[in-house]
């Protein structure tokens, strides 16, 4: 199909639905043009599939039929569908994530197969993810996989460069890959790190959980900071190495209040997990016993 054609059956299927929403409301074609502000003539070379169409005059007709213009752009929705996607509009975010629980949990919908042995920690950098994960895996004798060095498997090269190359939406794809190819692989059990912001991204976080056991490792702000510090990690304080880091009170405390910042608007997606474990004022070895405690047996 050449880009003309492809053209004109854009604009014709466009026009269709333009047709199709008018007849359902019930509407000629002049009461739409007098309640859209849009001519007539207009209106008949966009239902006859004719002409260019702007964002604007779509939007128009689009108020005029009491939808909206995603509406007129995407398939019209079976019924049913429809119905529950009217009730959804209504509600907030903490309502939303209750209702997806519901219906995952009442309609097997989060049941993949052996998803209770393939388990996820999520938090932010500086919980104990890595420490905790490693040897969980070791004690009940499964792989040990951090997802960031998974989704530099699969684009081939460093999160930097897929950052660099492929901005966050490519770098999303290739996580949501890694996701897939690792649940695949581990069908008898695995214990796998992810990103901090994992959960920030509604559809991978709920590929996450539809795939993974997911226990959020939590800890607190100042317990983060110390521990990435610990580890040499000098992000909190806008520098690569130690020795460039500006440990001054005052920047430690900017670095420690992003942290606060960063934790508050995270914590009720990190509290989606299927269980939590608390490391403030734990040992490694108590946090293990609870991390243990959190996932199921296999």
């Amino acid at each position: 199909m050449t880009v003309e054609s492809d053209s004109r059956a854009t604009l014709a299927e466009l026009g269709a639905r333009v047709r199709a929403w008018r007849a359902r409301r019930g509407m000629t074609r002049r009461q739409l043009a007098v309640d859209s502000g849009l001519s007539e003539r207009f209106l008949a070379d966009v239902e006859g599939g004719k002409g260019n169409v702007s964002i604007n005059s779509l939007a128009a007709a689009a108020r005029a039929l009491n939808i909206t213009i995603i509406d007129l752009l995407q398939d019209a929705p079976r019924p049913p569908l429809a119905r529950a996607q009217g009730l959804l509009a209504r509600l907030d975010d903490n309502q939303l994530d209750q209702a997806y629980t519901l219906l995952s949990t009442n309609f097997g919908l989060a049941d993949a197969e052996g998803r209770e042995k393939r388990v996820a920690l999520v938090g932010l950098r500086g919980a104990g993810k890595s420490t905790l994960g490693a040897q969980l895996a070791a004690q009940r004798q499964v792989p040990f996989v951090e997802l960031d060095r998974e989704i530099e498997r699969e684009a081939g090269t460093s999160m930097s460069e897929i950052l660099l190359l492929h901005g966050q939406a490519g770098y999303r794809r290739y996580e949501r890959r890694a996701l897939l190819r690792i649940a695949e692989q581990h069908a008898d059990g695995v214990v796998m790190t992810t990103g901090g912001s994992i959960v920030s991204e509604r559809e991978t976080f709920d590929l996450l959980q539809s795939h993974f056991w997911c226990v959020w490792i939590k800890a607190s702000p100042e317990e983060h900071m110390s521990r990435v510090v610990a580890q040499g990690d000098m992000r909190p304080f806008g520098a690569a190495r130690p020795e460039e880091a500006d440990m001054s009170p005052g920047v430690m405390g900017e670095a420690l209040e992003d942290i606060r910042r960063i934790l508050a608007s995270r914590e009720a997606l990190y509290a989606r997990a299927d269980a939590v474990v608390d490391t403030a004022a734990r040992t490694v070895k108590q946090s293990l016993r609870d991390l243990d405690r959190a996932v199921p047996a296999f």
